[in-house]
C-alpha cells in the first residue's frame, strides 16, 4: 500500500489527487456524519474532515499519510448535504435557483506525530434556473450523490454564473491548499512527479 491514503470513497476526489502525481490508495473512513447542536458550517466541515483522516489512521494502525476531506454547500446558515430523493434535489435546486451560496471544503493531513487541516470558501452563483431544466437535470441522476444537488464538473456547470474562489475545492479537493499540507507532511508533490502516473485507485 503507498505511503499516502485517501480517506474518501468520492471518484471526484481521486481523480483530483491524481492529478497531483500523487500516489495513492484508496480507505474511506466510516464515520457519523451528522451536524452537532449548534456547530457552524465552517465548524462541521473542518470537523469531518479530520475525523475522517483520524479514523482511517488508527484504523490503518500509523505508519501512514492519510487524507481526509469534506465539501458542504452552505446556502445561508444552511448545509445542503447530498439529496434524500429526486424531489428534495429539486427543492434544493430552486432554493439556489438565482442566489449566491458557499461551497466550503475542508482538507485534513494525518501522519504519524503529526496534524493539520485547511478550510477553503469558494462564493458560486448560480444564474435563475426555470422548472424543466432542474427537473430534466435531476432525472439524469447526476444530483443524487452530490451535496447542494449539483455537479460543477458535469452538466450542472452549466447553471454556474461564476465562481469567486477554487472550482478544484468546488469539485472536492483545493489542489493549492492539498498541495501545502502533503509538503508540509514530507511530501513535496513536484518530487514525485517523475514516473508518478495519476496514483492508484
Amino acid at each position: 500500500m503507498p505511503a499516502i491514503v485517501l480517506a474518501s470513497a468520492s471518484p471526484r476526489r481521486a481523480e483530483l489527487l491524481g492529478q497531483l502525481g500523487v500516489t495513492f490508495s484508496v480507505a474511506p473512513a466510516d464515520i457519523d456524519e451528522t451536524p452537532l447542536n449548534g456547530e457552524s458550517p465552517r465548524d462541521y466541515v473542518i470537523r469531518m474532515a479530520e475525523e475522517k483522516a483520524r479514523v482511517c489512521f488508527q484504523r490503518l494502525g500509523g505508519g501512514k499519510t492519510v487524507i481526509g476531506s469534506d465539501t458542504s454547500v452552505v446556502l445561508g446558515d444552511r448545509i445542503l448535504g447530498k439529496p434524500a430523493d429526486p424531489d428534495d434535489a429539486r427543492e434544493m435546486l430552486r432554493a439556489l435557483s438565482g442566489r449566491s451560496h458557499q461551497v466550503m471544503t475542508a482538507v485534513a493531513v494525518v501522519k504519524d506525530g503529526w496534524a493539520d487541516s485547511t478550510l477553503v470558501i469558494t462564493d458560486v452563483h448560480f444564474r435563475v434556473l426555470a422548472a424543466d431544466e432542474v427537473d430534466a437535470y435531476v432525472e439524469t441522476g447526476e444530483s443524487l450523490d452530490k451535496a447542494g444537488s449539483y455537479g460543477i464538473q458535469g452538466r450542472g456547470g452549466v447553471f454556474v454564473d461564476r465562481i469567486e474562489g477554487s472550482y478544484s475545492a468546488v469539485v472536492g479537493l483545493p489542489l493549492t491548499e492539498t498541495a501545502k499540507l502533503l509538503q508540509s507532511a514530507g511530501f513535496p508533490v513536484w518530487q514525485m512527479w517523475q514516473g508518478a502516473g495519476q496514483g492508484s485507485r
